[in-house]
């Protein structure tokens, strides 16, 4: 049953009037839901300090916004076709089931449809209002979540947050893109930043809710690995994280700012990663092991080390 036919609207008066309001807003959160709106804050969080970093200030009001709304329906048209290819999924997990394709507010058909609109126009607005080297880097994106990630990985492989996460890194080559016209070695070196960023961002989640993807089916490494293997190839990524955040100091493109703030959010997150692993070795589980403090964690390195990346262009000594 769908959110609208599960609404008893009066043809009259004001309670009519009330519902059909109320049905017309729920329907609205549902396809925004499908776009998954707290993951793309993540992903323009990195877009628009690159864009400003690449400017060497100020890029222009309309590439900015241009940019976002192109990024925001890239994001949201490849997250709404992987909830309709996921769904089955979704039903099975506690964490997912109130989404909107196994809660029935919105049909599978439905949600298909919408993520191939916001895909196509994504690439159309992208190639248009901003250039084209920007919007075959979204329509890579898109495919590589869908296809690469969502299709081929994520059933298969524990590593497949590892590679399927390269499509959560192309926002900064977007961004770069958008206003230079082409990607450089810092716009890369920004790109492995996410990339190994996400493995030690996603697993401490998937440690939480190890039984839901254990009873979907999906071999997310926490279910399939020993939380000590877990444990040491966070702190893997974390250190090849933190070189390449320092790694784009010397290509000249960032001053003080970006160079001390990357030294102390890496120390501090690195602190956080190492000390899961120590805790994973003694044998702690539930609280005691705490993996949603690695998790929030790793969201406030990522967006002090982006938000140090916005200011550094304004402040020279």
């Amino acid at each position: 049953m769908t959110a609208t036919q599960g609404a008893s609207i009066p043809s009259t008066g004001q309670g009519g009037d009330g519902s059909a309001r109320r049905s017309a807003k729920s329907v609205i959160g549902a396809y925004v839901a499908l776009t998954k709106p707290r993951i793309i804050e993540l992903l323009l969080i990195t877009t628009v300090p690159t864009m400003f970093l690449a400017a060497g200030g100020f890029p222009s009001l309309w590439l900015s916004v241009s940019t976002v709304v192109g990024g925001y329906l890239a994001a949201g048209g490849a997250n709404a076709l992987n909830m309709y290819l996921e769904r089955d999924i979704d039903a099975k997990m506690k964490r997912t089931r109130n989404r909107p394709i196994p809660s029935g507010a919105v049909s599978p058909r439905a949600a298909l449809i919408f993520g191939l609109v916001l895909s196509v126009v994504s690439a159309v607005w992208l190639g248009l209002l901003v250039n084209w080297v920007s919007a075959a880097l979204a329509i890579g994106a898109i495919l590589l979540y869908v296809v690469f990630y969502t299709m081929i990985l994520k059933r298969r492989t524990s590593q497949n947050i590892v590679w399927g996460g390269i499509a959560g890194c192309m926002p900064v080559l977007i961004g770069w893109a958008a206003v230079t016209g082409t990607v450089s070695w810092t716009a890369v070196l920004l790109f492995l930043v996410i990339f190994f960023w996400t493995p030690p961002h996603y697993w401490p989640l998937a440690e939480k809710f190890s039984k839901d993807y254990a009873t979907a089916g999906v071999p997310m490494l926490p279910v399939v690995a020993s939380r000590t293997n877990v444990a040491k190839q966070m702190v893997m990524h974390t250190a090849l994280m933190i070189a390449a955040s320092l790694a784009i100091i010397p290509l000249g493109h960032t001053g003080w700012v970006y160079g001390v703030s990357a030294v102390l959010v890496g120390a501090w997150f690195g602190f956080l990663v190492v000390r899961y692993a120590v805790r994973t070795r003694r044998g702690l589980s539930g609280k005691q092991l705490a993996p949603m403090s690695v998790f929030h964690g790793s969201i406030t390195y990522l967006t002090l080390l982006f938000v140090a990346l916005a200011i550094d262009p304004f402040v020279t000594l």
